[in-house]
């Protein structure tokens, strides 16, 4: 592993040497300067920490830190001043400096205020490599599309790019709701701050308030300390309130007053909270049909709604599927290092063919799957979930006898009724609730009659 590299940076030359030699001991690199004028011409050897003096001739020591914050600005950096007073050091770390040291320099401190210098610039360049590589993911061009309606959906995230407008993203289960979300984020002004993920259905009611809004100690039975939410936890950055739909009527008015204040309180608080946080949403419902229905708030549903982006169905975009069953076969096929070059011809027919009404998760875990199954160099239709190819061979029959697709005999209702339960939850990779709303049947009930199949095999 290579040495850390200090700059030492002071004009007492004695000092410097001492700085020196015993950082050498220590296992770092160093290299020397007497004036903050000499440092700032060499930041090209990227130092990873600097140790600067505060009473330098010409350029002080503030200013010479001040110009370090505008060229590196999550470079550590160490002031070591002759002044003791403590207005003086509220100054210095103020100003920006990442620790603070008075003259005889205590080493044994130094090198401990060193060795944590060094781990955090190495999290803070990790974590900015994370950074980039996430955003590298939600560019533009990496959303794959060749159809005029993903095109003008396109164009409307640009635009929510822009701004800190609220937005609402409308469309069905799999299109890809929350790929949209981490593009404007990413994408836009606060994209260097929190991205704050929180699924709406999947937090039971009575606990989603703790989660979005943090609750104090004792607010409720085991709350045992002070608890951040979602919002606070989002500050200066994006929450995105995925199935926003699912919330309860009276958490919708609590919601409301934090988009129209900006401001909250935690459960079991007092204390006003004020919050700096974009808010995006998702729904695979139809909020304007349960505002109808009084089910969500109508003053909340013009507040989300600001600046709507409806997602298409992967069956209005059929023209993608040939490209995104490619992207995933060559990002499992890499994944699970296996030499799968394409798609047979048959198999593609199969897939273009099918309705998707799993929409782009659907066809991503197709594809997932089909690559662990193939033994070739192509995708075949044998490779695929016997659904897909099922629903193709049935297709020209009439309705009435596609029960029988695969055997000659008639096939006993309640088999049929567990055929198609398998298949459902198959489609949504055994999402209960959505295989529940594509069969019209209530998520409770169909569980009931899951947990009372017999296991497969």
């Amino acid at each position: 592993m290579d040495k850390h590299l200090v700059f030492i940076v002071d004009d007492d030359y004695s000092l410097r040497r001492l700085l020196e030699v015993t950082l050498l001991s220590w296992g770092y690199n160093t290299q020397t300067w007497s004036s903050g004028e000499t440092l700032l011409k060499n930041l090209d050897a990227k130092p990873d920490v600097v140790l600067l003096d505060h009473m330098l001739p010409g350029m002080s020591g503030l200013e010479t830190l001040e110009q370090l914050r505008k060229h590196a600005p999550d470079l550590p950096v160490i002031i070591l001043s002759a002044q003791s007073k403590i207005d003086v050091a509220i100054g210095i770390m103020r100003a920006g400096a990442s620790d603070y040291f008075t003259k005889p320099v205590d080493l044994k401190r130094l090198r401990f205020a060193l060795n944590n210098a060094v781990k955090l610039r190495a999290l803070t360049d990790k974590v900015q490599a994370l950074q980039d590589t996430l955003e590298s993911t939600v560019r533009f061009d990496n959303i794959i599309s060749n159809s005029g309606a993903m095109q003008a959906v396109l164009k409307m995230v640009e635009k929510a790019c822009r701004s800190d407008i609220t937005v609402l993203i409308e469309g069905e289960s799999g299109t890809g709701k929350e790929l949209i979300a981490r593009a404007i984020h990413f994408n836009g002004t606060r994209k260097r701050n929190p991205f704050v993920v929180i699924n709406c259905a999947a937090i039971p009611r009575d606990l989603l308030e703790s989660e979005l809004f943090g609750h104090e100690r004792g607010a409720f039975t085991g709350a045992y300390d002070r608890k951040i939410g979602k919002f606070e936890a989002a500050s200066g950055g994006t929450i995105f309130l995925d199935e926003i739909g699912e919330m309860d009527l009276s958490l919708q008015a609590k919601l409301l007053r934090v988009l129209q204040t900006k401001q909250f309180e935690r459960v079991g608080g007092v204390e006003t909270i004020v919050c700096d946080t974009r808010i995006v949403s998702a729904t695979n419902r139809t909020l304007r049909d349960m505002v109808a229905e009084k089910l969500f708030r109508e003053d909340l549903y013009y507040r989300l709604s600001t600046f709507p982006i409806l997602l298409p169905p992967l069956r209005e975009r059929a023209g993608e599927i040939t490209l995104l069953a490619e992207h995933f076969l060559t990002q499992f096929a890499e994944r699970e290092n296996k030499g799968i070059r394409g798609i047979s011809s048959e198999a593609m027919h199969v897939l273009t063919s099918y309705p998707w009404p799993g929409n782009v998760r659907e066809l991503q875990s197709v594809l997932e799957r089909s690559v662990l199954m193939a033994e070739g160099e192509e995708i075949l239709p044998d490779d695929l979930p016997i659904g897909l190819r099922h629903t193709q061979a049935t297709e020209m029959m009439p309705p009435g006898f596609r029960f029988f697709a695969t055997r000659g005999d008639v096939i006993p209702f309640e088999q049929l009724k567990e055929m198609i339960i398998r298949e459902a939850l198959e489609h949504f990779d055994g999402n209960i609730t959505d295989a529940a709303r594509a069969l019209d049947m209530g998520r409770t009930t169909l569980y009931d009659m899951v947990r009372r199949m017999k296991p497969k095999g």
